[in-house]
């Protein structure tokens, strides 16, 4: 691994508990299974998607997304004004930017923003995704290979001129999603100002319902406690993330057997770039837009 990309200190043994309510192995399976027949079924069906208008070819995408999120368990809350449609032939695209926390992100913005992903090129040899991500249009990158960083902003800058809404996760890398994250590269902005195009940042959080507690009645019986419980998504989603050396196997087992999962995606204002000639400072109001959607969200981040 080249020491200038960026890391995370989330780790599977310290970041991805779940200490909620657990699915047993037959739903877990009957989840999985689901989950990966609809994302064959988009890889399927994408070629014909592609024959539809725009309008239509959107419409469909963001159902598909949304209906993978749903067929592996998780709940999906999509929060802020609606997305834009993307433009008509001749004008500019935007630029999506997310925190990254989980191979879930991909399906779960889709849902509300589909366009062509930025993704690391080992993503290609993913089983049943990479073929689907390939099929989408997604950039593929060499991470380990800064000199090819030039062509990305270019290729990046080329797709938004086309009209393209390219979607990109500037932290390069996943963190658990407790705490601010990591700080969003700005190679991606430099083709958004290079191109004239608008950034929307948006963020992803996942939650999990806390387990039951049982309170005692005023006959000494054991009864519900819903009015002693804490909010349903008092807790962040351990299950979800995808950190570190994480196997992708273990983690789609991870999100199917771990009951109660939300996926928020928060829709935050536009940030134009008309004008703007730093990426860095560009980079950096997209990365504070994101990281005060949580900054009153408990707990603190477990890395020190």
């Amino acid at each position: 691994m080249n020491p200038w990309l960026p890391t995370a200190p989330c780790t599977p043994g310290v970041c991805t508990g779940h200490d909620g309510r657990v699915r047993g192995r037959p739903a877990a399976a009957a989840l999985l299974l689901a989950g990966c027949l609809c994302i064959m079924a988009g890889a399927l069906g994408a070629p014909f998607v592609a024959l539809l208008g725009a309008a239509r070819r959107e419409r469909l995408i963001r159902r598909w997304a949304h209906g993978v999120v749903r067929a592996f368990g998780v709940r999906v809350r999509i929060v802020g004004g609606p997305a834009e449609p993307a433009g008509p032939p001749g004008t500019t695209g935007t630029l999506v930017v997310a925190n990254h926390i989980s191979w879930l992100d991909i399906p779960l913005v889709a849902a509300v923003f589909p366009g062509r992903m930025l993704a690391k090129s080992e993503i290609r040899g993913w089983p049943l995704l990479g073929p689907l991500a390939a099929r989408g249009g997604t950039l593929f990158v060499e991470r380990d290979r800064l000199r090819a960083l030039p062509t990305t902003v270019r290729t990046i800058g080329a797709a938004l001129r086309g009209g393209s809404r390219v979607v990109v996760f500037p932290e390069g890398t996943t963190w658990c999603g407790r705490g601010p994250g990591g700080r969003f590269a700005p190679a991606a902005f430099q083709a958004a100002i290079d191109a004239d195009a608008a950034v929307r940042p948006v963020r992803i959080t996942y939650r999990t319902t806390p387990p039951r507690r049982t309170g005692t009645g005023r006959a000494g019986h054991n009864a519900p406690a819903e009015h002693n419980e804490p909010p349903e998504h008092d807790e962040p989603a351990g299950a979800a993330a995808f950190v570190g050396d994480d196997p992708l196997v273990a983690s789609l087992w991870r999100v199917v057997t771990a009951a109660g999962l939300t996926a928020e995606i928060r829709v935050l204002p536009q940030i134009p770039t008309a004008g703007r000639a730093d990426r860095r400072d560009l980079a950096r109001r997209a990365q504070t837009a994101v990281a005060n959607e949580s900054a009153n969200r408990p707990p603190e981040s477990v890395h020190h």
